[in-house]
């Protein structure tokens, strides 16, 4: 079993450091299924002197294979990625995540499992990823009930057979803003009939910086974008179960529409009290209540993009 660890990267250099050194620092037991791995790093036209830093940094890094690419999005990069994948496995993670040692050997200890159970190869693992703000110590933040996920998949953390990306078509190019690129090539894999084996030994601390008023610009873009890339996820897939996921039903509408208000309750009038709240050393908090115009941002932009396409 010959892992093929692929990251997508954008001007994230400092957390990337962690997240390489993290992937080096492997101990993988000597009757482990795993005969090597590699971790295929593909810049997306980052500006933040990533690809000088890795290049001067060949002897620190030895299982990593550089990439670049113009900018073009995730789906884009991962696509590449596996393209030049050298492993029959491949393992997604974000360049903001930072695993444990023992990370690649609890994925193959999953997929092992999961394929005695299945019979095949039709299986692949997602391993537990847990937000945090701690930079200089990622690992030491505790798993919280906000961590949960119930994505069936997501890039964050999976192992998969290369030939089944092969042969679910890869990433939809199309997904050039953010969001959903994941979850719609895992319908594809669904309906292939994969099944996704819990890994939860196989753990990735996926940092972000800890919440500032400052970040809301920023935010409202991404969901306004995400917005966007849902309604394309739509268009490939028009079910029920999609419109709930991107928020695209009238009880969304109304219930971000009652918890905003209309849209009053915005990132100007909150912000007194998310500073408060930021103040008192609680801005996770701050963020959660954020959620609510930022969730009314993310509607709006679904049916706004919805408009768009059906009148073009």
């Amino acid at each position: 079993m010959f892992f093929s660890v692929v990251i997508p990267t954008y001007n994230r250099l400092p957390i990337l450091t962690k997240c390489l050194r993290a992937l080096e620092a492997q101990v993988i037991p000597p009757d482990s299924p795993i005969t090597g791995y590699e971790v295929v790093v593909v810049d997306d036209g980052s500006s933040d002197q990533t690809v000088p830093w890795l290049r001067a940094r060949g002897a620190e890094f030895p299982h990593v294979v550089l990439l670049e690419q113009d900018h073009g999005g995730p789906a884009l990069a991962r696509n590449r990625g596996v393209d030049r994948a050298q492993g029959d496995w491949i393992i997604f993670i974000d360049s903001d995540l930072v695993v444990t040692a023992n990370f690649l050997q609890a994925h193959s200890e999953g997929l092992a499992r999961g394929q005695r159970t299945m019979g095949s190869d039709r299986c692949f693992t997602y391993g537990a990823v847990i937000n945090t703000a701690n930079f200089e110590n990622p690992t030491a933040e505790p798993y919280k009930l906000t961590d949960f996920s119930a994505a069936y998949f997501a890039t964050g953390n999976v192992a998969i057979a290369k030939h089944w990306l092969h042969t679910a078509g890869l990433f939809d190019p199309q997904f050039q803003l953010y969001g959903w690129e994941d979850l719609e090539l895992g319908v594809r894999l669904k309906k292939l009939g994969l099944k996704l084996i819990k890994c939860p030994a196989a753990v990735g601390y996926h940092w972000h910086p800890s919440f500032t008023l400052a970040q809301i610009p920023q935010m409202i873009d991404q969901e306004i974008q995400r917005g966007r890339m849902g309604v394309l996820f739509y268009q490939k897939h028009p079910t029920w179960d999609v419109r709930m996921m991107i928020q695209m039903t009238s009880l969304h509408r109304v219930l971000w529409g009652l918890l905003s208000l209309g849209g009053w309750l915005n990132e100007r009038r909150m912000a007194p009290l998310l500073q408060w709240l930021i103040d008192q050393g609680r801005p996770r908090l701050a963020l959660e209540v954020a959620r609510i115009f930022l969730n009314w941002y993310n509607v709006q932009g679904v049916y706004a993009a919805f408009e768009e396409r059906r009148a073009a």
